[in-house]
């Protein structure tokens, strides 16, 4: 069975390259909060442990832990990790949004 988030191996890398700067565990929390211009906006921790309820996905050594409130929002998504002339930042491809907003920090469903 295929994990129902994944960090690609971009994401990854950039995980640990920050987690190793900040002397913490490459474990990035993934979260849904209410706002933004979509209607839920995408929020990105570094954490030191997992929650027991967490669903946890693991790429390349690094990773990416989700509550099962959020996980009920991006389930089958995809976080990545971008750069380009506008700047560098994790990017969540979400089956589940029906609309987001051109930054890609929140969505709607």
């Amino acid at each position: 069975m295929a994990d129902p988030l994944t960090l690609t191996p971009a994401a990854a890398k950039r995980v640990a390259w920050i987690a190793e700067r900040q002397s913490r565990p490459a474990i990035l929390r993934l979260s849904v909060e209410g706002g933004g211009c979509s209607g839920f906006q995408y929020k990105f921790d570094l954490t030191d442990t997992p929650d027991n309820d967490d669903m946890v996905s693991e790429t390349d050594g690094v990773q990416l832990v989700v509550d099962p409130i959020s996980l009920d929002l991006v389930s089958g998504s995809v976080v990545d990790f971008v750069e380009s002339l506008g700047g560098a930042a994790f990017r969540v491809e979400n089956p589940q949004a029906a609309a987001g907003c051109g930054c890609g920090s929140s969505f709607g469903i």
